[in-house]
């Protein structure tokens, strides 16, 4: 299993969440509330889906996750992070692609996440 989890958005890093530390016992009970909430039913797009199986939760999440983001909404995206990384232990990149109005999104289980490094550049004259 894969300790560091990561959320880009158009290849940067957005997110990185830590499966090394212990996740608190009130953030574990939000996680089982998000499922009951969905539990009892999503909407992906126009379609609402009674019974939603986890690739279905998995689309839901990582859609309130964008959102989140777009709308600079921290918290929100913490938490849809959060239960990504938890739900799915095997998940070590979510990549976003948004470009012109069009998203994709990419869960990738097979390639460990490296952490980016910010180089700076020096103008030689």
């Amino acid at each position: 299993m894969s300790e560091l989890m990561a959320i880009l958005l158009n290849g940067i890093s957005q997110l990185e969440y830590d499966r090394g530390k212990p996740l608190p016992i009130h953030q574990e009970a939000c996680l089982d509330k998000m499922d009951r909430k969905m539990d009892e039913g999503i909407r992906i797009g126009e379609e609402t889906i009674r019974h939603p199986d986890q690739d279905q939760r998995v689309q839901f999440i990582a859609a309130n996750l964008l959102h989140a983001l777009n709308s600079g909404n921290e918290s929100m995206a913490v938490a849809m992070c959060t239960y990504l990384a938890n739900r799915m232990p095997e998940l070590k990149q979510v990549r976003i692609e948004q470009e012109d109005g069009e998203v994709s999104i990419e869960l990738v289980f097979d390639e460990e996440y490296r952490k980016q490094v910010a180089v700076e550049f020096t103008h030689i004259h």
